[in-house]
This record gives structure tokens, C-alpha cells and sequence, in this order.
């Protein structure tokens, strides 16, 4: 695939709104509750936290009152700022048999977070913990992960449907149903869906960074 210079659409469709059924684990009320909560625990304030994470105050206000929709970036860049990665995010007290514990996720019990846009992203190893990890992604049309961003590791990708576009560094590519793709996470990176249908990623992820890290994810 010959990488171009095409530049993702200046337009982005608004935030989805928060509904009530997204108050399950991943849901808007649980990720405010868990990043005001940790935000706590570490024993920062709003300004602090906005300063580290280079986000304004009173958007990361919003997300702690659930009122909004976090971007995947900028998730990305409270949980480092808080010393996690995304995935602790999807952490929650949900109900799994003692014999699956460690070893299975099953489908009806995948732990999800939703981002602005309407981008889902569904856990499906059962160990955060542990640095490989994979992830169920759904854009619906013309979302975007927005600006490019940077962290620790690497990622693979598989196009499970629908069209994809990934830009890496200054490569541009175009994937669609069966193409995969992998990168160093250290790379800026960015991400979306130009189709007319949901596009659907298995996403892969080593994460490189130290043991700090409770529980990983993607604006």
C-alpha cells in the first residue's frame, strides 16, 4: 500500500450525547466516577490535573460530572498523568465465574468505554494487568481519533468490516475488510473511519510502560 500525504477531514461530527444506557461499566458515569476518584487518590486538583494532562479544567469537570464524552487522546493523556493506562478505565466490579478469572472474557460481559464521536472500544482480555492486550473497535461513520498521538509500546490491527484510515508518522493508508496493519506506539498516530458504515478493528497492544500501570486504552 503506497502511503500518501492526505490529511484526515477538517470536520468532525459533535460529541454523542450521554444516555441512560451508558451506565453500565464504560458507560459516562462510570469513567467520571473512576477518573474523579484516582484523580483524588492522587491527591490532585482540577488545575493540577489539567495542567498535566494539557487539557482545560473545566472539560476535565465535564467528564467527572459526566457530562461529556472523553476523546480517546485525551483519555490517553489523563490516564498518564494519573500514572495508569487507558484500560484501567475499563475496570469494574463485574460478576465473572471463578473458573474464568484470569483466563476467559465472555461476550456478555466485555467492559467498555465510550468516546466522543460514538467510538467504542470493548476489553476482550480478561488481565489488564499484563502488557499484551486486545480490544474490540467500532467507529461509526466519519469518527476520527482527531489529532495524532504518542505513547509507550506497540499496535496491531485487524479490519474485521468496513473501510479504515491510519496514518503513522507521515504515512497515510487506506485498509479495508481483512487488511491489517501494525506500529510502534511511540510513533504519532491517528485513526478513522471514511465510510458510509460502521468500521469494526480487532486492535492489539503491547504496553511497554512499568509496573505502575493498574488495569491499559484511545479522541
Amino acid at each position: 500500500m503506497n502511503p500518501s500525504s492526505k490529511t484526515p477531514p477538517a470536520s468532525r461530527p459533535p460529541a454523542a450525547e450521554p444516555g441512560t444506557d451508558n451506565q453500565a461499566p464504560g458507560g459516562p458515569q462510570f469513567l467520571g466516577t473512576r477518573i474523579r476518584g484516582l484523580r483524588k487518590r492522587r491527591g490532585l486538583t482540577l488545575s493540577e490535573l489539567a495542567q498535566q494532562s494539557e487539557l482545560t479544567a473545566g472539560y476535565i469537570s465535564q467528564l467527572e460530572r459526566n457530562l461529556a464524552y472523553p476523546s480517546i487522546p485525551a483519555l490517553f493523556n489523563i490516564a498518564r498523568s494519573l500514572g495508569v493506562t487507558i484500560q484501567w478505565f475499563f475496570a469494574s466490579e463485574t460478576q465473572t465465574a471463578p473458573e474464568d478469572q484470569g483466563y476467559v472474557v465472555r461476550k456478555k460481559q466485555r467492559l467498555q468505554v465510550n468516546y466522543e464521536n460514538g467510538i467504542i472500544d470493548q476489553l476482550l482480555t480478561p488481565q489488564p494487568t499484563r502488557q499484551l492486550e486486545f480490544l474490540h473497535s467500532r467507529f461509526p461513520p466519519g469518527t476520527y481519533s482527531k489529532e495524532s498521538y504518542s505513547h509507550e509500546g506497540e499496535e496491531a490491527g485487524y479490519v474485521l468490516s468496513g473501510s479504515f484510515e491510519l496514518w503513522v508518522g507521515e504515512r497515510y493508508f487506506q485498509l479495508s475488510e481483512g487488511d491489517s496493519y501494525s506500529f510502534s506506539s511511540q510513533e504519532p498516530h491517528k485513526y478513522g473511519n471514511p465510510g458510509e458504515e460502521d468500521a469494526v478493528v480487532l486492535w492489539g497492544g503491547v504496553n511497554r510502560t512499568p509496573a505502575i500501570r493498574l488495569i491499559l486504552l484511545k479522541k
